[in-house]
């Protein structure tokens, strides 16, 4: 049965020599593997050349319950992306996230305001001049309100520790390994109110930043399950 949807990309790897499995986080299906033909001709319905991570498409697909790669129809761009495709700040920035994206999201129905998250963020990214270096900072801390896992930010006091466990702030050290010291606890009180409006203002360091983004993946890591390390963190590291 064939569907009109809305899609993100995630990602694209070699299937065979004339296909390509190309990933995507679609509106109404949610993270979704699709068969891409691998030609490029100008009778070529599909353009490959769309397929960059984080490209916002209007896709037609052909979608079957129980299957595990679906079928793309027709795929069209909805808007440029300029900067994304050039810079090479936010090129890094697309392929972490985009591979952290791949890890968090899975198949489900009514995806409309995941999908609104990550259709904005990257319209955020491509227009983004200042503050970009804090950008994956705001966008891991404003998914989790989407996917269900954002921490109690209700700041208890100096003398509190953040429990990654449990999300909340606590008045004694969790009897487990994952927490925050009292004064990542006390830094983290402030760092919940980043967004992309404000980004810009918090002057963070490389090494504040790398730290954070531990503590970030951990903090999803304990919360999503199946979520491996990274590959691409290490090129973030020293770019961003």
């Amino acid at each position: 049965m064939l569907h009109k949807t809305q899609g993100i990309v995630l990602g694209t790897s070699q299937y065979n020599d004339n296909y390509s499995i190309t990933h995507l986080f679609t509106r109404d299906f949610g993270r979704v593997s699709y068969l891409l033909p691998r030609t490029h001709g100008r009778k070529s319905k599909i353009k490959t050349s769309l397929f960059f991570p984080f490209s916002v498409l209007s896709l037609e697909v052909e979608h079957m319950p129980l299957r595990d790669i679906q079928r793309l129809k027709d795929a069209e761009r909805q808007f440029p992306l300029y900067e994304i495709n050039t810079d090479m700040t936010k090129i890094s920035l697309v392929f972490f996230l985009s591979e952290f994206l791949s890890r968090v999201l899975r198949e489900s129905d009514h995806n409309d305001l995941i999908f609104d998250y990550l259709k904005n963020s990257v319209e955020t990214l491509e227009a983004a001049g200042k503050g970009l270096a804090n950008f994956h900072l705001a966008f891991m801390l404003g998914l989790t309100r989407y996917l269900g896992v954002y921490p109690n930010v209700n700041f208890v006091g100096r003398n509190s520790w953040f429990d990654l466990l449990n999300g909340e702030f606590v008045t004694r050290i969790p009897l487990h390994a994952h927490y925050l010291s009292r004064e990542q606890s006390a830094f983290l009180s402030q760092l919940h109110r980043m967004h992309y409006g404000n980004m810009h203002l918090f002057r963070l360091s490389r090494q504040q930043r790398n730290v954070i983004v531990e503590y970030l993946l951990e903090y999803y890591r304990l919360h999503i399950f199946d979520f491996p390390p990274l590959k691409s963190l290490e090129v973030l590291r020293e770019l961003v």
